[in-house]
């Protein structure tokens, strides 16, 4: 049976796009080392996502943005990201493996609890995940410098929050995740106020 593991990666930030990935893999060619990507170093990560890409029989990483994050709910939003991936797949699954969640389609397919640490195909995808996540942050951290993306990777760190109340949330954060929609309204009350702002060109 051709199985699917999917995951996902950034649904705790509060910056940017949640990412999935679906990754088919071949038992015969075993990718040794596979674990929950958070378990995992960067650097090892770095090693194990183009094995996965060259060995799989087929993967995918599709991503659904901030706004549609904000419109829907992250829960809604990560499983939307998954049934792209899905679809992207050059070669479809006939069974779908999870982490904790299930998908709207007309797929077999079983929620793991830990699926990550549990099922290698679930830690494919979240190995596939999370190095595309952290890529993008990377290159967005030259338009967003003032957020320190390429750090934090758009989570909740101290020095991220203290950035949001500095400089007021970007057009790319998630206004329904409370740190930032309490950032976005302490930079309109300071801005009627005329209070000073570190910073310039905060967005609200």
């Amino acid at each position: 049976m051709r199985i699917a593991g999917l995951d996902e990666a950034g649904r705790g930030a509060l910056f940017g796009p949640v990412l999935a990935a679906a990754a088919i893999l071949d038992p015969k060619r075993v990718i040794r080392g596979l674990d929950d990507s958070k378990k995992l170093s960067p650097e090892r990560r770095a090693e194990l996502a183009p094995q996965i890409r060259e060995r799989a029989v087929a993967w995918a990483v599709a991503q659904v943005e901030a706004a549609r994050i904000d419109a829907w709910n992250i829960l809604q939003a990560s499983r939307q990201a998954m049934m792209l991936a899905v679809a992207e797949l050059a070669v479809q699954p006939d069974y779908l493996l999870l982490d904790a969640v299930t998908l709207d389609l007309p797929l077999e397919q079983k929620s793991l609890i830990h699926g990550d640490a549990r099922s290698v195909s679930i830690a494919a995808a979240s190995i596939l995940a999370k190095v595309a996540r952290d890529a993008l942050l990377d290159q967005l951290h030259s338009s967003y410098p003032q957020y320190n993306l390429r750090s934090n990777k758009g989570y909740g760190t101290p020095d991220h929050l203290e950035a949001l109340r500095v400089h007021g949330p970007s057009l790319l954060h998630r206004f329904s995740f409370a740190p930032v929609r309490e950032a976005s309204s302490w930079t309109w009350k300071a801005s009627q106020q005329n209070l000073p702002l570190e910073g310039a060109g905060a967005e609200a």
